[in-house]
């Protein structure tokens, strides 16, 4: 259900973002991960590692385990792209709009960023497995 109603106010804000009034903000521990993506300053402890694993994956989403099974349902699927196919044509010519408006860059830096901390995620598991940390992230 969160996961429906986040879906749900994104799309509803994506005009807003579109034309620049709501800019998409990097969380800190992105920044981080941007700056410094394979740095261990203040990484001394498993303790120090995990808690800037779980930051990591607070900002970008958990993490993927083995065996893991996905799930997507076809009906939220369905319906939120119809929420998005409605709500961008609301803007014509989106893609000149968010270019000119900063929006566009802004989304590539965020995502730059995601990218960013995905490297640094897999970073700093590859370092906690390797000091032999017991598992618990």
């Amino acid at each position: 259900m969160e996961h429906g109603r986040k879906t749900a106010e994104e799309i509803a804000s994506q005009p807003a973002r579109d034309v620049g009034v709501q800019k998409a903000k990097v969380p800190p521990a992105l920044v981080k991960a941007v700056l410094s993506p394979y740095g261990l300053e203040g990484l001394k402890t498993c303790r120090q590692i995990s808690g800037a694993i779980n930051d990591l994956n607070g900002a970008i989403g958990p993490d993927f385990h083995a065996g893991t099974k996905y799930h997507e349902s076809h009906t939220a699927k369905i319906a939120e792209a119809g929420g998005k196919a409605v709500v961008n044509s609301l803007i014509p010519f989106r893609g000149l709009v968010r270019e000119v408006s900063g929006a566009a860059p802004a989304d590539r830096k965020y995502e730059a960023a995601v990218t960013m901390g995905y490297a640094r995620r897999g970073f700093l598991r590859g370092v906690y497995l390797q000091r032999r940390c017991k598992p618990a992230y």
